[in-house]
């Protein structure tokens, strides 16, 4: 069984606007609790034995997280600014500073602003083979999100916000990698957007024959806005 997890939550988090003015999105308040409490209970219940915590801004804030639910929690910080500099952005960034701390374990991978069920990720526990996996989900609006091209159960390519249809299956950020990722997110160069783009690394992956889709059975939900505080609040509300 896969018993370490990498999230990154080094993001500014603007889309939340003034809620994120002096700390993480990670961190503002569902009911009682900050959000990632609850991601990374979910984790725990899943059987994830180490959390790798990807932090860059405001990291005081979340050493103090991390401090605050120390006893509850088995996480591991990496301050991607101190590892990777702070010129380099993008989604392969954090990745690769988790490298010392992942070593040559299997691992899975979850943003920090993303809610998956639990019964989703103790499945992605279980993916012990020498595969790539993305997890992909049912939406009605493919075009908002990154379209595997698949072939059975293999990825052979991703069409980013996709202007044709391909097909509803998209991802949503939740993978399970062999070591063999990082040296592919070392060889990412700067995309359109300006940025080092895990997805790069992952189609590179995806063009050997190295990436399988996974489907998700449950949920997910994402924190991006601030319409997703109250959205994530009534859901957590019905599943108690």
């Amino acid at each position: 069984m896969i018993n370490k997890i990498v999230i990154p939550a080094a993001g500014k988090g603007t889309r939340m606007l003034d809620l994120a003015k002096d700390k993480p999105k990670h961190l503002i308040n569902v009911l009682d609790k900050p959000f990632l409490y609850y991601v990374l209970k979910n984790l725990q219940m899943s059987g994830f034995e180490e959390m790798i915590l990807v932090i860059g801004h405001y990291a005081e804030k979340m050493e103090e997280f991390a401090r605050q639910y120390t006893r509850e929690f088995n996480i591991t910080l990496v301050d991607q600014f101190k590892t990777m500099g702070t010129e380099k952005y993008g989604t392969a960034i954090p990745v690769l500073a988790a490298q010392k701390a992942v070593g040559d374990d299997d691992f899975v991978c979850i943003y920090g602003d993303n809610l998956y069920s639990t019964r989703d990720l103790s499945a992605m526990r279980e993916l012990e083979d020498a595969f790539h996996y993305v997890s992909l989900l049912y939406v009605d609006n493919p075009e908002k999100y990154g379209v595997p091209i698949l072939d059975g159960d293999m990825i052979t390519d991703f069409v980013e916000k996709p202007k044709t249809f391909i097909s509803n299956w998209v991802s949503i950020g939740c993978y399970k990698f062999t070591p063999e990722i990082f040296a592919e997110c070392e060889k990412v160069g700067i995309s359109e957007r300006g940025e080092y783009e895990l997805t790069d690394a992952i189609k590179s992956l995806a063009s050997q024959g190295k990436v399988k889709a996974r489907k998700m059975l449950d949920y997910w939900m994402d924190f991006g806005n601030p319409d997703d505080i109250e959205k994530v609040a009534k859901f957590l509300q019905k599943q108690s």
